[in-house]
């Protein structure tokens, strides 16, 4: 260990070193500001997709509301989404080329000017209205995939290795707070609506039960997603470029001392010899290269797989909780509602669960992660999302006979739980701490854009899937799918095997950045790739 200290540069051991302090907490809220913006934008659509459908696809003659064809409905809450995975891959290799800093601010632009162009999406036709949200949301979706990579790995970068998983978590914790907001910011809007403009059910009178007014509802949530990260522009761009990128990338001792002196508030030595020394000492391997595969392929793999995974049950649940909601009868038939009590009623269902289940699994992951380690963290949440999926699967019917649906509700805020404190956090914060720095934004970008590719599928996939078997129960445009119990199933499924990819992954808990990476061994032997998830060396 001391060894190891002495070959590390003294401003990489003050911030491993370093006390927790207010620039801590300051990074905290910078970066998550922006995972906030990021939740709301994504998750806020799920809340008005059934408005968009009685706006847009009326049709007064039928005894059922307007409702978003399956193509566009598919469209509206999937291509957010692809954005995000391109912008992922992109914004985390030019991360690693241009610096964390020079990136941030791009992203933040992006998601501001999106987030308002969203909400001012006009056409002459539903179609051109839906295409130009679409249009305007895979760009919101491009900018919010960038926050990904930059931000874990600001925030790995800043921290200390004992405190370092919490600070992480507490960025990716501010996702929870985002989605929380956008339920909370849907039942005051459609309650001021409504109040404002009453209108009667859908099944009394049909066209009076869409309000022309109910049209601006939809937009001024769209739009609102810009406000928190336009109040953090400024102090992203405050922000010095990251020690490490600085020294081990960049490659300019003297300005990374500069930088974190500044930061720390003490005199820290630039020691640009020893610099030269680690640098002629270690292998510039890149990511395409067989070094890189025997050191990190496995890590790649598990960090890619788990999160893959995980985001399948995560976004197809949490996308689609207005229609599990309604499948089991805690939200009634779209025609017994006018629009707005209808997304009132969405809002505060999902509020309900973001409130008991999701919000507090992240910050459970924030406070213990440092003490139990990640490795068990996401063994334990994936195996308890499987059983309460399960949990809900094998007695589904039990479930959605009346008087159950409280006990539903509860399940399903337990597998949140257990997402948020589980592989939900994990697979964010491991991947900013096991990679080199010159590849760490890009290796955290491939994993993060494999979660997102599971959350395509989770959000096209399911929205099929659910369809009930039965042609008769199928919801107009859709073919007969498998329904939600065998839905349900999938998920399970998709969780036990995220449970074994976990031991591809090593445990980061107490270690320094460069031991992870190995970048602190003379020869780059006897860093992570040796690191069983329990702390024990291979032989």
């Amino acid at each position: 260990m001391a060894s190891r200290q002495q070959q590390q540069l003294q401003v990489l051991s003050a911030l491993d070193g370093a006390k927790t302090q207010l620039y801590h907490f300051r990074a905290v809220v910078v970066a998550g500001m922006g995972f906030f913006t990021d939740a709301y934008d994504l998750f806020c659509i799920s809340l008005v997709t059934k408005l968009l459908g009685r706006i847009y696809y009326a049709d007064p003659s039928s005894p059922n509301p307007g409702s978003l064809p399956p193509n566009v409905a598919a469209a509206v809450n999937g291509v957010a989404l692809c954005g995000t995975l391109a912008g992922q891959l992109f914004f985390g290799w030019l991360g690693d080329r241009l610096g964390r800093k020079s990136v941030y601010g791009m992203t933040l632009i992006l998601m501001v000017v999106c987030s308002v162009a969203s909400g001012l999406s006009f056409g002459h036709t539903p179609a051109s209205v839906m295409a130009t949200l679409c249009f305007f949301r895979f760009w919101l979706g491009f900018g919010i995939g960038g926050d990904y990579p930059l931000s874990a790995t600001i925030m790995s970068e800043y921290a200390n290795k004992k405190t370092r998983g919490a600070f992480i978590a507490a960025v990716f914790a501010m996702q929870g707070f985002g989605i929380l907001a956008g339920g909370v910011v849907t039942l005051v809007l459609s309650t001021v609506f409504r109040s404002a403009f009453p209108a009667p059910a859908y099944q009394t009178d049909a066209a009076a039960s869409t309000v022309p007014q109910a049209d601006y509802v939809w937009r001024i949530i769209l739009m609102l997603g810009a406000l928190p990260a336009a109040l953090t522009y400024y102090w992203r761009t405050k922000m010095p470029e990251t020690a490490r990128y600085t020294a081990l990338v960049a490659k300019n001792a003297k300005k990374a001392s500069l930088d974190m002196s500044k930061v720390l508030q003490s005199e820290v030595e630039a020691e640009p010899e020893k610099l030269d020394e680690i640098m002629a000492r270690g292998e510039d391997y890149g990511l395409l290269t067989s070094r890189f595969a025997k050191r990190h392929g496995l890590h790649l793999l598990g960090t890619a797989t788990a999160w893959f995974l995980v985001d399948v049950a995560y976004y197809s649940q949490n996308l689609f909780q207005k229609d599990i909601f309604g499948s089991i009868g805690w939200i009634p038939k779209a025609r017994t509602m006018d629009a707005l009590e209808e997304v009132f009623r969405i809002s505060r269902a999902q509020t309900l669960i973001a409130l008991c289940g999701t919000v507090p699994g992240y910050w459970f992951t924030v406070f213990l992660i440092d003490v139990i380690g990640r490795f068990w963290i996401q063994l334990v949440g994936f195996a308890m999302m499987a059983v309460f999926m399960l949990g809900l699967a094998v007695p589904y019917h039990h479930w959605t006979t009346p008087g159950n649906h409280v006990g539903f509700v509860v399940m399903y805020g337990l597998t949140f739980f257990f997402a948020n404190f589980g592989p939900n956090a994990t697979t964010f914060i491991v991947p900013a701490e096991i990679f080199p720095a010159r590849l760490r934004s890009t290796c955290h970008g491939i994993s993060a854009a494999a979660g997102k590719a599971g959350a395509i599928i989770g959000a096209f996939g399911f929205l099929y899937a659910a369809q009930s078997p039965d042609p008769a129960h199928v919801d107009a445009g859709y073919k007969p799918g498998i329904g939600v119990q065998k839905a349900l199933y999938v998920l399970a499924a998709c969780n036990l095997l995220g449970f074994l990819v976990t031991f591809l992954v090593p445990e980061s808990k107490g270690k320094s950045l460069e031991e992870m990476s190995g970048e602190a061994d003379a020869e780059e032997g006897n860093g992570a790739n040796n690191v069983r998830p329990s702390g024990e060396q291979l032989v």
